[in-house]
């Protein structure tokens, strides 16, 4: 039991599978969403079939992350010391569990519905595609956050088997969240990047400058935030989640711009988690009780 949950663990290491918290939490919110006539729920067989498309294109597109990015890698004293520089995990294996994981997708796209599985190997094209970015535009973060946006719009999709309005802002929203983290994110390898010919807007505009561009990324996906709730007819659970996400926001950057590897850590992950479960949080209370009101 011991050797399987330590092997389970390097496996979920190896893919951040922690950080499914983030687009996880907008897929289902925009399930939700798509399923509001139904009482917010969809059944438990689509939640499944979401659940597992969302896993297995995330797993495919962060597998192919770190087989292409080995030898950088390997030079890069942050990440030296991951998986396969180390040899932890074969080379065989890690190409193994991509494909393995992007069949998962396909196969989950099938039983739910036809739209979904036309698309899949689009949308894995997509999540897989912005790995290679970074050697040749300083707009990757866009890319990565287009993949990441394909997850609300994927479950609206499981739903209503067409596009609408809603999931269009809030994969929007994503993108707009995906940039202002990528780039704080990217705060960590400037000078590698710089070094080594990788692109990224931190390489590009220089750190301060790129942090401003941050910043104004953040505050655009604030306001979506607010028009998805606003065109969703959300009330007050989610005028407090709002408040709650600008602030996380708004000490995200602070902390962004001591520059240390451990506050940017801080900011990118558990603040940007906090982000992503406080909006699923107050999406599920307006969803459930859309009939409560702060004056009566």
């Amino acid at each position: 039991m011991f050797w399987l949950l330590s092997h389970l663990r390097r496996w979920g290491e190896f893919v951040k599978f922690s950080h499914t918290i983030f687009a996880l939490p907008f897929a289902l919110a925009s399930m939700l969403v798509a399923a509001r006539e139904r009482h917010g729920w969809p059944g438990w067989r689509v939640f499944g079939l979401i659940l597992a498309a969302m896993v297995c294109a995330r797993t495919c597109a962060m597998a192919f992350n770190r087989i292409v990015d080995r030898e950088f890698d390997k030079l890069n004293p942050r990440t030296a010391m991951r998986h396969l520089p180390t040899g932890q995990i074969s080379l065989f294996s890690a190409w193994t569990l991509c494909v393995a994981s992007g069949l998962g997708l396909i196969v989950a796209s099938y039983f739910i519905n036809h739209l979904c599985f036309y698309l899949s190997p689009v949308a894995l094209l997509v999540a897989c595609f912005y790995s290679l970015t970074k050697r040749f535009t300083d707009f990757s973060h866009f890319y990565l956050g287009l993949a990441l946006a394909l997850a609300p719009l994927g479950a609206w999709l499981a739903v209503q088997g067409e596009f609408g309005l809603p999931p269009l802002i809030l994969g929007l929203t994503v993108v707009a969240w995906l940039v202002g983290f990528d780039v704080i994110y990217a705060l960590q390898d400037y000078e590698f990047d710089r070094k080594h010919g990788l692109h990224s807007l931190v390489v590009r505009w220089g750190p301060q400058n790129a942090l401003q561009f941050a910043f104004l990324s953040h505050m655009v996906m604030w306001g979506l935030l607010a028009l998805f709730g606003l065109i969703s007819n959300f009330r007050v659970a989610y005028l407090a989640g709002l408040i709650i996400i600008l602030l996380s926001l708004l000490l995200e950057h602070w902390l962004a711009r001591k520059r240390s590897l451990k506050w940017i850590n801080v900011a990118f992950f558990r603040l940007n988690a906090l982000i992503s479960m406080v909006f699923l949080t107050v999406t599920i209370a307006e969803v459930v009780f859309p009939r409560f009101r702060l004056f009566r």
